[in-house]
């Protein structure tokens, strides 16, 4: 495929930095990104799905953005304080060092909804280095106005929607609208600055230094104590790690929801309006992330999304797409009207931003393998489902029995009208094989005989009409001759042996179109239209399922070196976005849960491969 190039001109826009140069923190309700600049350009106020409060990131002008940085020419360095979200911005200057500690607290009752403050400890630890703060919150994605008050020595900052209180130890001077400081640490100093929420029921806080001396000890010692449970072992510990960090911080901790991303309109293609809200639980991606955190120990999460179902998803109540939606509010809710926001001109001018997501209505038939694949694999390694969450997981089984058949919109949610997915009738075949595999076990009641024969006959349906002869792999949609990245998913699912002559020829096709130096493409647009205009990255977890695929077919060396490729294009702390541009930047919304979950995958295989 060849690389778009008609973004050149805009990717070195001075107001925004590239996407990669971003941290994330957050306190499993919602989260910041931190620019290696020290700003703060992307915050939702109180949770993920929430207006936005500084959304520089999506209009350097008019989003807002929590500045703070040296107040003299400086050069960076972020890193994670070891296994935890806690985030440090170090500035190096000619007369000092400083760093900023971003976090937001966790402690306690993560269930918690309305608790919620961000905390940014600032020191320096050589020398001497002068200091600058400009807090200029925008809310509701810049659509109210606010005012600043001073009250009790805080700041307090009013919206019709919103009302924040910055606490700060140093001086600030507000101007009605936006607060501004000026100050100068020494050696061994510390200034704080906590921004947080008001309202009823949440009284005024102070934060002296004490308390973010204690805050900050309590959150380490939090994200130190969670990932202590991990099980994996293997030779890539730090990046996995990261990646189960950043899994946990995209979870809702009070409905146990996990969001596919905690952006919107970040574009697939610098000026291109393939940009897309994934600030909601995909129930896709949301089972993916039960078994990446299943296969490294982490219980409880799959607990928590299991309670997800059981509270907010009604199985017997289907809609246009069957018994499940594609996605929901990390609330539950099944209404997400999509929305653009003319007054915002996109990150880099990559018109629409979006918020809200039209796709909720598409039937998508692959979810329900995910699902109970999901489920599957809770039951193994978890806790044993229960009888209501059998008879449950039996009335999806009973539908996909009766409407695998359907063409759909498919995995990538394609605009382009329903065909004849492949990957839909894989899942549909691996959400019957798990089903009849629980049932096995557990001895469970279940109408066998129905369900393998619905089994059997999407397997014939796949070998039959997937397949194309002259391509000698099997391909996007039914008697057609386009191939997609998405079938890698066939002997990671079980459905074909890894070394089957067929699968084998599938990843002989599939590395011949779809792969760049170990990258790959999600498909080719041009080949298969898809609804939408002009080209995209390399989609990154498409590069992951193919280092899986190489692995289990036997290409141990090939396989470990694509990883290592892939390492390589991660973002200074670990962290990926959707997709890979055609200069090696990160493109789509950042971080995505999807590409972590199928590092982790990854990296399990390929350790359990080269023994």
């Amino acid at each position: 495929m060849e690389a778009d190039s008609s973004a050149n001109g805009r990717l070195g826009d001075p107001r925004y930095l590239p996407i990669g140069e971003h941290g994330l923190i957050g306190d499993l309700r919602t989260v910041a990104l931190v620019g290696t600049n020290g700003t703060i350009d992307w915050y939702c106020c109180p949770r993920f799905d929430a207006p936005s409060v500084f959304a520089s990131l999506l209009d350097a002008e008019r989003g807002g953005s929590f500045e703070l940085a040296a107040d003299v020419p400086y050069t960076t360095k972020q890193f994670y304080f070891p296994d935890t979200n806690v985030l440090i911005t170090r500035f190096f200057a000619d007369d000092g060092v400083g760093e900023i500690q971003d976090f937001m607290p966790v402690e306690g009752d993560t269930s918690e909804a309305d608790r919620h403050r961000l905390i940014r400890r600032v020191t320096c630890v050589r020398g001497t280095l002068p200091f600058r703060a400009l807090v200029a919150p925008r809310f509701d994605y810049a659509r109210q106005e606010h005012t600043v008050r001073e009250e009790g020595g805080q700041l307090i900052f009013e919206s019709p929607s919103l009302t924040l209180e910055l606490v700060s130890s140093v001086p600030v001077e507000h101007d009605g609208r936006d607060a501004r400081s000026r100050f100068t640490l020494r050696e061994g100093e510390l200034a704080v600055f906590a921004l947080d929420r008001l309202t009823s029921g949440i009284e005024s806080r102070g934060c002296p230094l004490e308390e973010a001396e204690r805050l900050f000890t309590a959150t380490v010692g939090f994200w130190r104590k969670w990932l202590s449970a991990s099980r994996y072992r293997g030779r890539w510990r730090e990046i996995v790690h990261r990646s189960a960090l950043t899994l946990k911080l995209l979870t809702y901790a009070p409905t146990g929801g996990i969001v596919a991303a905690p952006t919107t309109s970040l574009p697939e293609r610098i000026g291109g309006p393939r940009n897309w809200d994934y600030r909601y639980v995909w129930v896709r991606d949301a089972a993916f992330c039960v078994y990446a955190l299943l296969r490294l120990g982490f219980t409880e999460e799959a607990e928590a999304f299991m309670g997800f179902l059981d509270e907010h998803v009604r199985l017997d109540r289907p809609g246009p797409g069957g018994p499940l939606q594609i996605m929901y509010g990390i609330d539950g809710r099944s209404d997400l009207p999509e929305e653009e926001l003319p007054h915002l001109e996109g990150y880099r001018c990559s018109r629409p931003v979006r918020i809200g997501n039209a796709a909720v209505g598409q039937l998508q038939l692959d979810i329900y393998g995910a699902l109970i694949d999901s489920i599957y694999l809770y039951n193994k390694w978890g806790t044993p489902i229960s009888s209501r969450r059998w008879e449950e997981l039996s009335t999806l089984v009973d539908w996909v029995c009766e409407h695998w058949d359907q063409p759909d919109e498919g995995v990538w949610e394609t605009r382009g009208g329903r065909r004849n997915f492949t990957y839909s009738r894989l899942m549909c075949w691996v959400a019957i094989e798990r089903a009849m595999r629980v049932a096995i076990q557990r001895g469970l009641p279940a109408d066998m005989p129905r369900w393998r024969e619905s089994r059997d006959a999407i397997y014939r349906d796949i070998m039959r009409h997937g397949w194309s002869e002259r391509l000698q792999g099997f391909v996007q949609h039914f008697d057609d001759e386009v191939l997609d990245a998405a079938v890698l998913m066939m002997p990671l699912a079980k459905f074909v042996s890894p070394t089957d002559p067929k699968w084998l020829s599938t990843l002989d096709a599939l590395g011949d179109a779809l792969v760049s130096d170990s990258l790959v493409y999600r498909y080719d647009p041009e080949l298969s239209p898809d609804g939408l205009e002009g080209q995209e990255g390399t989609f990154s977890i498409c590069s992951f399922w193919y280092v899986e695929a190489l692995a289990r077919a036997g290409r141990v060396e090939e396989a470990r070196l694509a990883f290592e490729k892939m390492l390589t294009y991660a973002n200074h702390l670990g962290l990926y976005a959707e997709q890979i541009g055609h200069t090696g930047e990160q493109l789509g919304n950042f971080p995505q849960a999807f590409t972590h979950l199928a590092l982790i995958s990854a990296a399990f295989n390929l350790d359990h491969a080269l023994g």
